[in-house]
């Protein structure tokens, strides 16, 4: 009992330190507003939109792109942009005002954040009146044009486009984005650092554009952590080998191309080959849970104590939720 109890307080006191307080929570969502869009057919869109300067709201370029026009929304008031600069291809774009009645977030670089940190996101999710926060952590940094797309657990859904993923200091570290496909939908956001880009180039003259963005490109063409995606749902092992060795020639110190690759043999039964791909992901990045996990389940099979006992402390030293999970199978092999 008392073993079950300190587990308890563990997960407990690690989700606690990424959950605002109500009146901080207030205080952000005062700085979220609602994108609103006219659209061709006669009907309105809305999205999510994060202050980012006394100028400036950032959001998505798919909650914009193509309508007939936008406006913010806050507090029963509406502001229209006088302008708008929309990088299509990374689904970027800052909305511009004359001057906003709103504090901006200070704005973190997404490439200092780090696997298992606490995050969570605040947004407009379907069609709801007041901002929501959803809680979780980062699950994977993805290499992408000389930044970095963060995939987190905390979730979020139609309406999300274009709010704010924070960390526990409440610095502004992504702007919420997209979902992959299927029922074990991973959550992508974009840096911080496409929108400080951004702010410097000239503003885009029109709403209309053919351009689309890295994420609905057809799938030969999408970045190698989205191919990999729709193969592991569907346990397709082969499919997801041949992606994952690519992906490992092409950028060999990933430690998600390793991990993925770690599935694909573990879902082939080859474990011995399986243990080298995980262990090299968590060599890779010391941080990388969902390696550790892999390795976890094996050694399990295996009833090797040795190993479990390992990874727990390694676990424990990160203080995620996952240390009760390792608990329970060295519970089930002593």
């Amino acid at each position: 009992m008392k073993k079950a109890i300190s587990l308890f307080l563990l997960l407990i006191t690690s989700q606690v330190a990424a959950i605002p307080s109500f009146e901080k929570l207030l205080e952000l969502n005062n700085s979220i507003v609602s994108v609103n869009v006219d659209l061709p057919d006669g009907s309105s869109g809305t999205g999510s939109g994060v202050v980012v300067s006394k100028e400036y709201v950032a959001t998505d370029c798919h909650v914009i792109a193509n309508t007939l026009g936008a406006n913010i929304s806050k507090f029963d008031d509406t502001y229209k942009p006088i302008a708008f600069k929309a990088d299509w291809k990374h689904d970027l774009c800052l909305l511009k005002f004359e001057e906003l009645p709103f504090k901006p977030f200070p704005l973190r670089d997404s490439n200092t954040l780090q696997y298992e940190e606490d995050v969570f996101s605040v947004s407009f999710p379907n069609g709801s009146n007041v901002p929501q926060p959803s809680y979780g952590s980062v699950k994977a940094i993805h290499r992408l044009d000389n930044s970095v797309i963060i995939r987190s657990d905390a979730a979020f859904s139609l309406g999300s486009s274009g709010g704010g993923l924070f960390d526990e200091k409440y610095n502004l570290v992504g702007i919420t984005t997209f979902k992959s496909p299927g029922p074990q939908g991973f959550f992508y956001s974009l840096p911080v650092e496409w929108i400080k880009y951004l702010m410097s180039q000239p503003d885009t003259k029109s709403l209309k554009t053919m351009d689309v963005p890295f994420w609905a490109l057809p799938f030969e063409q999408k970045p190698n952590f989205m191919k990999v995606v729709i193969p592991y749902q569907n346990k397709e092992w082969d499919t997801l080998k041949s992606i994952s060795d690519l992906w490992i020639k092409e950028e060999s110190n990933s430690s998600d191309a390793w991990y993925f690759l770690g599935l694909a043999e573990q879902g082939k039964k080859d474990l011995k080959a399986a243990k080298e791909a995980f262990s090299r992901a968590e060599k890779i990045n010391p941080r990388h849970v969902d390696a550790m996990m892999g390795l976890a389940e094996i050694a399990e099979s295996e009833k090797d104590l040795a190993t479990l006992q390992n990874i727990q402390k390694k676990v424990n030293q990160l203080n995620t939720s996952f240390a009760e999970v390792i608990s329970n199978k060295l519970d089930k092999i002593k």
